[in-house]
């Protein structure tokens, strides 16, 4: 309900006397409230696809079926020959919409497509009178407890459960050896025993259903991707190829998945953000044995309670882990970015160590504050090795960039913060770009984004002609940060290089070696603090990381983790990709311009959309908010509200121990937009007050070192 105030689509928390009016058949001894959707509905998927079909054909479409596709052949110009029993189809493009035997099509390019076929049943009963005797329709029910959905078929009930992930079925031979031949509208065999709890709980909450017959049961195979959620879009890697695949809830996505992929294509970037659902979010370490254990845990859980900062841990550590990962795993708690294990928070005697989720402050509250202060005072050791890490280089290089990047090509030695925008101005990536050579450079992005951004700048490459090559190298190289007041003091003792303010300033870049170590170092910090990162060989990252703990004994070194950056970076009033900028936002209203130069020579994408942007003025605009809270913090999501209504959202959000209260980040119209306004934001069902404050709550050290050499004295 914090998220609803914000979305168009209609949402209500009912009483359980409205819950009985709308379905008079449930036992109301077992309800305490109801969430309800106007808009929810059902509908038989053969007549829409035929209707679907039907429309197509009309305006031009060609169907051909049944048709067996038996080989894809990818030429030089990006088109495609499309091999089938009745001939050879030339293609612009391809789109993979092949639902259980999307992964057969996959294999036929060399993509081993995450995907594996489940065991889903469905009940259906013969006519109830109850049933029968209801003037309306009764709305879908979903029993979370229960695991089950149940709707009116007919005038009987069909109900589907979502076994526990020890009782499920895959259909994994399907994986390995493929579809069997001649696989369409047939069924698997019933198992009437491996869903009776389900069976049980329904007959408990809707009590006719006991005096019911079953009529049919049905079994078939639903795709499931590991994370439940489908793949769409383009593929890194392939040219021209796109893909629709992995719904694990069938037709209900395909009317809205059906228009973001026709405007995608026609228009050459998605219509919206749908980072969840891209297709490049798997990689080389999705293995089959990953996506099986995945598919069984995410059935399973269809209908758990999903907490913030949520853990799953089937399937893991995958063949990725990272260098750090043994040497770590005991001492703190680990967080999965796109196959990576990367540290949350460590564990010290006396806490509360494992994975609490709540609602509320949970066990990492307190040790969080702990390393927050670690590195505020003393210095932090953190593992950044899930960064993706693309080097760059050829005679076109500096033009390419020049034309991806909004912000100016860093000099050779120099890095900066950079973002790549899409034709109508939205911000599609975020990278800090360095120049280590002349026409050489490193990019680097969120652990997330990695395919998304490689694909987004070969496509360019592609499409320009440019004489560049690109290499992946997130998975051959590790980085270390290193930050905190006595970062330089612990780094000098490990390396002959002056590490000076003068001799390496913000922002600069070069290779150097740490005890022997070759490391690729960029004085630049997430936290806002002195600091560098530290890009090496990922065998190194052991001898690495030791030798930085063992030099900075005597400062007090110590570990910290992704939640203590959060922290740090939201103080320091730093945007995060896909949460304060997206695909839905332009780096103006994100509060983006210092990165944005208009002025450069360079015909950047995007560059002509952000002018009009400019020139029409803005809507809405990013803010920054202190909350007064009780035990619980802003996560990003809600909902903000002025006068009673809703007016914005919040993108992402934390408690500041700096300032000892909640911070966030939200978008909000530009007349409630000044310093000082008022606000609300919606958390667990209770509206606090915000106010909006200048930003940053607290300087970055380069800026604090600015002021004290003006004489000024620097907030911290």
């Amino acid at each position: 309900m914090t998220r609803a105030g914000w979305h168009p689509t209609e949402q209500y928390l009912i009483t359980p006397e409205k819950v009985q009016e709308l379905f008079p058949l449930l036992n109301m001894d077992k309800v305490l409230a109801g969430l309800y959707n106007p808009g929810d509905g059902h509908i038989d998927p053969y007549s829409l696809t035929m209707a679907l079909a039907a429309g197509a054909r009309k305006y031009g479409a060609q169907l051909n079926y049944p048709v067996q596709v038996t080989n894809l052949n990818s030429r030089s110009d990006g088109t495609w020959e499309v091999e089938t029993s009745l001939g050879i189809i030339q293609a612009k493009r391809i789109v993979n919409t092949a639902g259980f035997w999307a992964h057969d099509i996959g294999k036929m390019i060399g993509l081993r497509h995450p995907l594996i076929p489940v065991h889903h049943q469905y009940v259906v009963t013969s006519t109830i009178p109850e049933v029968k005797a209801l003037k309306t329709e009764l709305p879908v029910i979903r029993d979370l407890e229960g695991s089950y959905y149940l709707r009116q078929e007919r005038d009987g009930l069909l109900f589907g459960p979502y076994e526990s992930e020890e009782k499920m079925k895959l259909q994994e031979s399907w994986v390995t050896n493929g579809v069997p031949p001649g696989f369409g509208k047939e069924l698997f065999e019933s198992d009437l025993d491996r869903i009776m709890e389900h069976i049980e709980a329904a007959m408990e909450m809707v009590p006719v259903l006991r005096k019911a017959d079953i009529v049919n049961t049905i079994s078939g195979p639903i795709t499931y991707s590991p994370d439940i959620l489908p793949m769409v879009g383009p593929h890194q890697g392939v040219r021209n190829y796109w893909v629709a695949i992995g719904f694990g809830y069938g037709i209900i996505h395909a009317g809205g998945m059906g228009k973001y992929l026709s405007d995608w294509i026609l228009e050459g970037e998605p219509p919206f953000d749908l980072i969840e659902v891209d297709p490049n979010r798997y990689g080389k370490w999705t293995t089959t044995e990953y996506t099986a254990a995945k598919a069984r845990e995410s059935y399973g859980f269809n209908n758990i309670v999903g907490y913030p900062k949520e853990e799953r841990f089937a399937g893991r550590p995958t063949e990725r882990a990272g260098g750090l990962y043994d040497l770590l795993k005991s001492k703190c708690s680990m967080g999965f970015h796109a196959g990576w294990e990367q540290p949350h928070w460590f564990y010290k005697p006396g806490d509360e160590t494992g994975y609490k989720p709540s609602f509320r402050r949970t066990n990492w509250f307190d040790p969080v504050g702990r390393e927050y202060k670690q590195v505020m005072e003393k210095v932090g050791v953190i593992d950044l090795s899930p960064f993706g890490k693309f080097k760059v280089k050829g005679t076109d290089s500096v033009k390419l960039l020049d034309h991806l990047f909004a912000n100016v090509v860093p000099k050779v030695g120099s890095t900066n913060i950079s973002h790549m925008l899409t034709p109508r101005g939205k911000v599609y990536a975020e990278l800090t770009v360095s120049q280590l050579y002349p026409e050489e450079f490193m990019l680097v992005t969120g652990s997330g984004s990695e395919l998304h951004d490689l694909r987004w700048i070969e496509d360019k490459i592609t499409k320009g002609g440019y004489k560049v090559e690109i290499e992946n190298m997130t998975d051959e190289m590790g980085v270390l940060g290193v930050a905190g007041p006595y970062a330089r003091q612990v780094l000098q003792k490990l390396t002959n290089e002056d590490l000076s303010d003068a001799s390496f300033k913000f922002l600069q870049c070069r290779h150097l070696k740490l005890s022997n170590i070759a490391v690729t170092a960029i004085r630049i910090s997430y936290t806002g603090e002195l600091g560098w990162e530290l890009y090496h060989r990922k065998e190194d990252s052991v001898p690495l990381y030791s030798a930085i703990m063992e030099a900075g004994q005597k400062e007090g070194i110590d570990d910290f983790g992704t939640y203590a950056l959060n922290a740090l970076r939201l103080e320091k009033g730093f945007r995060a990709w896909g949460a304060e900028m997206n695909c839905d936002t332009n780096p103006l209203e994100a509060g983006l311009e210092y990165f944005v130069k208009l002025n450069k020579a360079a015909d950047f994408t995007g560059k002509q959309a952000l002018k009009q942007i400019k020139e029409k003025g803005l809507k809405r605009r990013l803010v920054y908010l202190t909350l007064e809270t009780d035990n619980v913090d802003p996560e990003g999501n809600e909902s903000v509200w002025h006068n009673g209504k809703v007016i914005g959202n919040t993108t992402s959000g934390c408690f500041s121990y700096g300032a000892q209260q909640s911070l966030a980040f939200a978008y909000v119209p530009m007349e409630l937009s000044k310093v000082g306004q008022k606000l609300e934001v919606e958390l667990l069902g209770k509206n606090y007050p915000a106010t909006i404050i200048q930003e940053p709550l607290v300087l970055t050290e380069p800026t604090r070192m600015r002021l004290q050499r003006k004489g000024e004295s620097p907030k911290i």
